[in-house]
């Protein structure tokens, strides 16, 4: 096994570094602490650490004091938690004059692979002269579980799919400066594409047959990989299922109960706890993600249905039946996952009449903003619907604007002394923060 470790740390240092388009992600490393970069796979977490690793590389860091190991390789297959020990064995078997004396940076991708890899992280952090960065596709790298086994060691970042603005990046397109009316046409155009291939970087500029074929290949790894594998699942079919009717039922509201029963009328025998279970594991492997309605009382909160939405709006309409999700659902799901890069809780909010709007957020230290989507503004009895909820929760919550998210409608409407600005999605996009506050 120690050979085969060695072959690959050297294998790795032959290679030219595929390293793509900068990330507008901003990873600050910590003495003393791993970097944790978490997040759907396929989102462009190992490139991102070959942008890392270029960045040392270019500042004068000799290759030899480079660690790469992707745990998703197959050769590493046979790693466990009682032998990670042989990676440094390795590595100083063949640079023993570095030991404790020149700093080795440690890249682990997908290191999760590995259960009870946090002991060997944490003993190397303490002992070994070096610097660690890792990946890994499970929310699991967030919770406070790792955090006790590391000694508070690590300091965990998201990664998502690309942003508008890292698309706009991706075609070579400047997004910072004001736009003129060729330059807004321009990203008008691009914002097209973006809504039609998503995020994913792998797809992007792929012909639509293609793309459709690699997110369909995305849904099945994330199902087989990241949760019959992972979690030892008994029965496939019914996570198959379910997940098949989340993603058909894109931002449409659930009940575990209904969940549940849906399962039984298909011959699952998965009980609630299971479903339950099943729901967690999705949002732990960053593939759909559970809104809950906003509530002082967390009981009502959590008894009240929840509303789901995907990583990426293209990934459902590749992956979906068609039949029930509608570009009205897609857009949805795009603003929700704009906001989720910056919120960790997003709510979705339900006036005291029973008016429904889209999503509530409480930035800290900001005033809360209220945000609803809507294709289009120009039917009379959509327009009175949509403006009569946000006004309606910005007076109870006392709160001068709210958004409604369009697809290119663009004004501002005046509802007793608050603002309704309506703005179409490109431009919602670009004036986003580019990072968590």
């Amino acid at each position: 096994m120690i050979e085969t470790i060695r072959s690959i740390i050297l294998d790795f240092q032959e290679v030219r570094l595929e390293t793509g388009v900068p990330r507008r992600l901003r990873i600050e490393t910590v003495r003393g602490k791993a970097a944790v970069c978490i997040g759907v796979r396929r989102s462009g977490k190992s490139t991102y650490l070959f942008q890392i690793i270029q960045r040392l590389k270019d500042s004068g860091v000799p290759r030899e004091n480079i660690l790469y190991l992707n745990f998703f390789d197959d050769r590493l297959h046979n790693l466990r938690q009682d032998n990670l020990g042989m990676i440094t064995e390795a590595y100083y078997s063949l640079y023993p004059e570095k030991k404790n004396v020149e700093t080795v940076y440690c890249f682990f991708d997908e290191i999760q692979a590995v259960p009870g890899w946090e002991p060997f992280v944490d003993r190397l952090m303490r002992t070994e002269k070096c610097e660690v960065y890792l990946t890994g596709s499970s929310a699991q790298m967030l919770s406070k579980e790792i955090a006790t086994q590391m000694r508070g060691r690590a300091l965990s970042w998201e990664m998502f799919p690309f942003s508008f603005r890292e698309f706009l990046d991706w075609k070579g397109i400047d997004s910072a400066s004001t736009l003129s009316t060729k330059k807004r046409l321009v990203v008008q155009k691009a914002f097209e594409e973006y809504w039609d291939t998503g995020g994913f970087p792998e797809v992007a500029g792929l012909s639509r047959d293609l793309q459709i074929k690699i997110h369909q290949e995305y849904f099945h790894a994330i199902l087989f990989r990241d949760l019959v594998e992972r979690h030892d699942v008994s029965h496939p079919k019914a996570v198959t299922d379910l997940a098949h009717w989340l993603v058909d039922n894109t931002a449409s509201l659930y009940s575990v109960n209904n969940l549940t029963g849906y399962l039984k009328s298909l011959g699952h025998k998965a009980p609630k706890s299971a479903v339950s279970n099943y729901l967690e594991w999705f949002e732990d492997a960053y593939f759909l993600f559970t809104v809950r309605i906003f509530d002082a009382s967390l009981a009502r909160s959590n008894t009240n249905p929840k509303k789901v939405y995907c990583v990426d709006h293209a990934l459902v309409a590749s992956a979906s039946s068609g039949i029930l999700v509608n570009s009205g659902h897609l857009l949805e799901n795009l603003v929700f996952t704009a906001l989720r890069r910056l919120h960790p809780k997003i709510y979705y909010y339900k006036t005291k009449t029973g008016r429904e709007v889209d999503f509530i957020v409480t930035p800290r230290n900001r005033v809360r903003m209220l945000i609803q989507v809507c294709e289009s503004l120009a039917e009379p009895q959509t327009r009175k619907r949509e403006t009569a909820a946000l006004s309606e929760a910005m007076a109870e919550l006392s709160l001068k604007s709210g958004t409604i998210v369009t697809r290119s409608e663009d004004e501002q409407i005046d509802v007793g002394g608050r603002a309704i600005n309506v703005v179409p999605i490109w431009r919602f996009l670009l004036d986003l923060p580019e990072s968590k506050e």
